[in-house]
């Protein structure tokens, strides 16, 4: 019997999901554990290996294709067996298929190209001036109209015009939305787009034959194009410029990141606390660390030191939901952002309160090489109560970040540097030193518990008696 193979639900908010890659081919033997198909979440691509064993019959959703979870992807069977009827899950109304950001990317301006209105006699209209072309930045914009509605219409209504007038704008760069119309109801005919020419002067005469085959080719208008050159004509550049410069839409992760942030940044009242760590005693344990075969990063003795002081002060490790309550959470998983080309991600140590320093260096290197290969779970990229971002390695003075949701606090780690301090003797000396801000939620920590927490952790990395008793160090 045939079997249709849904797309699995990979984590617990994902909503659509889009297949990357097939393993297999229609026709293809299939067996259990077999890898039918690569997934594209909003954070990494995962297999889906095959529950079944038979014969690929039907790919139904083709590579490419942002799908709703649980969506019929395949059917396996027998070779030669009929394909059920598939019916996929019914897609909720949303404004975006993703939806992440205030700011929707305007499409590019092209013209229209669904079928024109039936042609009517373009001599009898009674013709409407032309509007005048723009002094400033050469584009040319209808009377009421800004700039941006006449270079971008994806929002827009078609625009009625006759077929010759369409054929006429095509040829001159220009789009039909700009042309006021004199037809019958304002549709545009020819002439109106003769006139709309002659008004512009010389810039619809002024591009380069090279310029205006590529603006042809990328869908450009002339409005669209400005000449910057000293010839005062339309070149490739001033096309390929133009081309860079138009919207395009941010990468699924990075809308996700958008999203989040921006829920984060308005729904949870963030404020900072910041203290200087003086790690130049950690630096020199680090290196006789090294020089006995324990390789640990800056980053590995901050991840624990946060777990340590998750546990002595388990409110930072709490979260509220609805701002009435607060719910206590005992484990102490702590996330660490990993940054990626085109955002970040937050894989996370369960239990980093539990872990050996080895075995916490080798779980956080593990889970930086997997979200740089997009290959981690959804188990490892939820359970957080804690996250540290460290920027180190950026050579950055200072910084501050915003609060992952689900979490009431994060750590920023800015970058050591030499800098001079006064010891306790009173006497100066250059030692190296590292800021690391708490961004806390309001809500449910105040003030001082701030600084208690992000002093705990400092007093946790100057402390460096207590890694040679971690690290079994003598």
């Amino acid at each position: 019997m045939a079997t249709q193979v849904p797309i699995p639900k990979l984590g617990q908010s994902e909503e659509t999901v889009s297949i990357v890659k097939w393993h297999k081919q229609e026709g293809e033997a299939v067996s259990k554990g077999d890898v039918l198909f690569e997934v594209e979440t909003d954070k990494s691509v995962l297999e889906v290996e095959s529950q079944f064993e038979g014969a690929l019959l039907k790919i139904v959703i083709p590579a490419g294709k942002e799908v709703p979870v649980m969506s019929i992807a395949a059917v396996i069977g027998e070779a030669g067996e009929e394909i059920p009827e598939i019916k996929q899950p019914e897609t909720k109304p949303t404004e975006s298929a993703s939806a992440p950001s205030t700011e929707q990317p305007s499409a590019p301006v092209s013209s229209p190209s669904s079928k024109a209105a039936p042609a009517s006699s373009e001599a009898s209209a009674e013709k409407i001036a032309p509007a005048p072309a723009s002094e400033s930045g050469g584009r040319a914009v209808s009377p009421g109209k800004s700039e941006q509605t006449a270079s971008s219409t994806a929002q827009a209504p078609r625009h009625k015009a006759s077929p010759r007038a369409r054929k006429t704008a095509a040829e001159n760069l220009l789009d039909v939305a700009a042309v006021n119309g004199s037809g019958p109801g304002g549709r545009v005919v020819e002439r109106d787009v003769l006139a709309y020419l002659e008004s512009m002067g010389e810039k619809s005469r002024s591009v380069t034959p090279a310029a205006f085959n590529l603006a042809r080719q990328l869908g450009l208008t002339i409005n669209q194009l400005e000449a910057t050159g000293a010839t005062g004509r339309i070149t490739l550049e001033d096309v390929r410029r133009a081309e860079a410069e138009k919207p395009k839409a941010m990468p699924k992760m990075r809308q996700i990141i958008a999203q989040r942030l921006q829920q984060s940044k308005q729904s949870i009242p963030h404020f900072y606390v910041t203290v200087k760590v003086d790690i130049t005693e950690l630096s020199a344990f680090r290196r006789r660390l090294k020089e006995q075969g324990l390789k640990l990063s800056v980053n590995d003795f901050i991840l624990k030191a946060s777990a340590w002081a998750l546990k002595d002060f388990p409110r930072v490790n709490s979260i509220t939901e609805d701002g009435v309550h607060v719910r206590w959470r005992g484990r102490v998983n702590v996330g660490m952002a990993v940054n990626l080309e085109d955002g970040l991600v937050v894989p996370v140590l369960h239990n980093a309160d539990r872990m050996a320093m080895d075995e916490l260096h080798a779980a956080a290197r593990l889970l930086a090489d997997k979200a740089r290969g997009q290959k981690l779970t959804p188990e490892e990229m939820s359970g957080g109560t804690f996250t540290v971002s460290n920027m180190g390695m950026m050579d950055v003075e200072n910084f501050s970040a915003i609060i992952n949701p689900g979490e009431s606090a994060i750590l920023a780690v800015s970058s050591a540097r030499p800098r001079p301090a006064v010891l306790e003797d009173g006497q100066i000396a250059v030692r190296e030193i590292m800021k690391i801000t708490l961004s806390a939620d309001h809500r449910v920590i105040d003030g001082v518990l701030a600084a208690r927490f992000v002093n705990r952790v400092k007093k946790y990395l100057e402390d460096v008696s207590r890694w040679r008793s971690e690290t079994g160090l003598k």
